[in-house]
């Protein structure tokens, strides 16, 4: 992509408004923090030290609106307490240059590799560092400063009381998590009735196991409804997948197959029967369609084989989605819940139906998030790990620490004073990614033109007082809270608007606002854009590092899943849970970095467009092959299949030197696994028979997903074939 076309879109981007759901009620408690805060202030200590306050209370604010799983209150008191110490050392070193720059070097920097924990991290440490810009201008002196930074302190705590004493949808975050991923798997099994090969997203699923996640306290308080349907949730969708496969017998028409539509869009209602009742916390409510398709013995008469058990371990897990979902209610609400439960469980085909946890896993306890205080080692240590040559995150950290000190000696030498406006506003903007640094600049210096025009332009018409001004301002940020999720360049609009609202009560000069704070703003956007350009992070030379690392965590996925077949008696399913989550996770960032890539004004490096969708489309089928048989895994006292040991060593194995081939420009060779599966071929062309063909003809489908990504990355991909899923011929 070109230089022009990247800016252009960057710039259409930064610009967007989108539509979102407003959710005013947190919008107002926030605003309603900043207003005691400001007003306690006006009331002891005057308008000075009100703004300094207000720039705590209004960043406390702004950090409970991340996207955080942590509670809302420990995030304002987080960044009310760093702000404040933020602003206490700026002022101590605020009087000499030469110790200012140097503190904030090293604050912008440590800022910088606060990425590495997070987005929330990096956004909240960022924040500060710019806000701190501002309140260490407002002191007088030491004792000053620390009223001042015991102020911001305080805006934080009364940010935290609040959340507390005035709750807006405990646990909102979790539950909307939580629903969303069954919402996903209710519209996957949807999709299954018209496209059995349909392609699903595992990004739903990623963020309610990150969202289930919990502090020991935490995990004290949270509701029923909570605590097991996720899991379940994870079981579900390989079962979904293994009942709408046409090569597992089922044809693709007939009645057998009319009778999985039914099935599917059965589990499609219960599924977003309970997603409803988890999100709103209210009662689970099932369409009596979808329980008596559910429950009809037409089941075992029309189904044989892995799709019966299929079937039968759908019934089981949807009638534990129920369950939990359901959570704690009135007698009558949890009778009702456990008798749609016992019905949706009943097996169609009268046989003892599926547990659960079929493989005999256990349910696994809650996932533990540690505590603030054990996090900070952890922190500490991903931010060192980011201390490495080629670190993306490092070299933000320096881009920032370098911009900021820059922009702060161009606001210095220009003749408009306040020149902490142009680091403030390259801090702000500056991300790890091209498109997200571009795109803020764009929209922050548009927003901040819209936002110092219209508060100038109110300023100069009604010459607002001390009290007027400051409820301008927290009028201003009511507006940041409300619409902030709707576009950057909106929120900085408020944003704006309300740094000259307060700045004003607290005695700035009115007439020089709109020119000053333009300008400046021009230059810490032109800082950032520039600052990239010299010193990037492009992601496009890593995509063989990021494809490669999904190609050796799919690989050791499928190994693990037919090892499963090797020994049942003496296999635990850990290993292949892990090597899922590892897939899934090399997945999402590759799919990330591609998109990331495709806006970068980077020529191509060894890998063509045609080339990453050939070889994502193989590692999809991969792994779709793999998750097949994985919702078949036997039992404990399931016939062993020795030869399955041999070949998931041989995936092992090949699918590590295959990635290490890509990261090198070489295509991978499967020879090793052609071997393996060619040997377990000719053994049981000597047998007499096999029990069950479902493993072997499984193993058939991943080497051909295997070949085709040779193909792909050689350029010889076959475009518009798929690999056929496992089961040919299977009963």
């Amino acid at each position: 992509m070109s230089w022009l076309r990247a800016l252009k879109e960057t710039a259409r981007s930064g610009l967007s408004i989108e539509r979102r759901r407003l959710e005013p009620l947190i919008a107002i408690r926030g605003a309603a923090g900043l207003a005691v805060v400001i007003g306690i202030s006006l009331a002891f200590f005057g308008p000075v030290v009100a703004a300094s306050s207000a720039f705590g209370a209004f960043q406390a604010a702004i950090a409970t609106f991340q996207r955080s799983w942590r509670p809302r209150p420990v995030l304002a008191l987080v960044s009310g307490a760093s702000l404040a110490v933020s602003t206490f050392l700026g002022y101590l070193t605020g009087t000499r240059l030469v110790l200012f720059l140097a503190l904030l070097v090293l604050w912008t920097f440590v800022a910088g590799l606060a990425w590495a924990a997070g987005p929330t991290a990096g956004i909240i440490a960022a924040s500060n560092v710019a806000i701190m810009l501002v309140t260490v201008t407002l002191p007088t002196s030491v004792a000053n400063s620390a009223v001042h930074a015991a102020m911001i302190l305080f805006g934080g705590i009364v940010q935290a009381a609040l959340i507390v004493l005035f709750p807006v949808r405990r646990w909102g975050a979790q539950r909307d998590a939580l629903a969303d991923a069954l919402a996903a798997e209710a519209d996957y099994a949807r999709r299954l009735r018209h496209d059995p090969l349909a392609p699903f997203d595992p990004v739903p699923l990623m963020t309610a196991r990150s969202a289930a996640a919990v502090t020991p306290r935490q995990a004290r308080r949270r509701p029923p409804e909570l605590r097991g349907s996720r899991g379940v949730a994870e079981r579900i969708r390989p079962v979904l997948a293994s009942l709408a496969d046409p090569s597992l017998g089922v044809p693709s028409e007939g009645p057998e197959r009319e009778r999985v539509r039914e099935l599917l869009a059965a589990a499609g209602s219960v599924l977003d029967s309970a997603a409803r009742a988890i999100r709103h916390g209210s009662p689970v409510e099932l369409a009596p369609s979808a329980v008596a398709a559910l429950k009809t013995p037409d089941t075992g008469t029309l189904l044989t084989g892995p799709p019966l058990r299929a079937a039968d371990r759908l019934g089981a897990l949807l009638s534990d989605v129920i369950e939990t979902a359901e959570g704690e209610g009135t007698k009558e609400q949890e009778a009702k819940a456990e008798a749609a439960a016992e019905a949706i469980k009943a097996p169609a085909n009268g046989t003892p139906a599926a547990q659960a946890t079929s493989d005999g896993t256990p349910v696994a306890p809650h996932r533990r998030r540690p505590t603030l205080l054990r996090l900070v080692p952890v922190v500490l240590a991903a931010m060192r790990a980011q201390l490495r040559p080629g670190s993306p995150i490092l070299r933000h950290a320096v881009r920032v620490s370098v911009v900021a000190a820059g922009g702060y000696l161009i606001g210095t030498v220009l003749p408009f004073g306040h020149g902490y406006w142009a680091p403030m506003a390259a801090v702000m903007v500056m991300r790890p990614e091209f498109s997200q640094t571009y795109a803020r600049s764009v929209a922050r210096f548009g927003g901040t033109i819209v936002g110092v025009s219209l508060a100038t332009a109110i300023v100069q018409t009604t010459h607002p007082g001390v009290t007027t001004a400051a409820a301008l301002s927290v009028l201003c940020a009511l507006l940041m809270y409300l619409l902030m999720r709707t576009g950057y360049v909106v929120g900085q609009a408020c944003v704006s608007a309300y740094v000259v609202f307060l700045l004003g009560m607290a005695g700035d000069n009115w007439s020089q606002t709109v020119l000053e704070r333009v300008v400046l703003t021009l230059a810490g956007g032109l800082l950032a854009m520039i600052s990239y350009a010299l010193y990037p992070a492009w992601e496009t030379p890593r995509l063989r590092g990021r494809l490669g690392d999904w190609l050796k965590a799919d690989g050791r996925y499928a190994a693990s899943v037919v090892d499963q077949y090797a020994e049942p008696a003496e296999r635990g399913h850990d290993d292949v849970r892990s090597a899922l989550l590892d897939t899934r996770e090399a997945r999402v960032a590759w799919q990330e970095a591609l998109a990331t890539a495709q806006h970068e004004p980077v020529r191509n490096r060894g890998l063509s467009r045609s080339a990453a969708d050939d070889t994502q489309h193989a590692l999809a089928q991969l792994g779709r092959a793999a998750m097949l048989l994985e919702a078949h895994l036997p039992g404990g006292g399931a016939t062993p299949v020795p030869d399955a040991a041999h070949l998931a060593e041989a995936l092992r194995r090949a699918t590590e030197q295959g990635a290490k081939a890509v990261r090198e420009r070489r295509v991978p060779d499967w020879t090793e696994v052609r071997e393996a599966l060619a040997e377990w071929d000719a053994r049981q062309r000597t047998d007499e028979g096999e029990a069950d063909p479902f493993v072997r003809e499984g193993a058939h489908l991943l080497l051909e997903a295997l070949e085709e990504f040779s193909r792909g990355l050689d350029g010889r991909s076959d475009s518009g074939t798929k690999p056929k899923s496992p089961g040919r011929n299977t009963d």
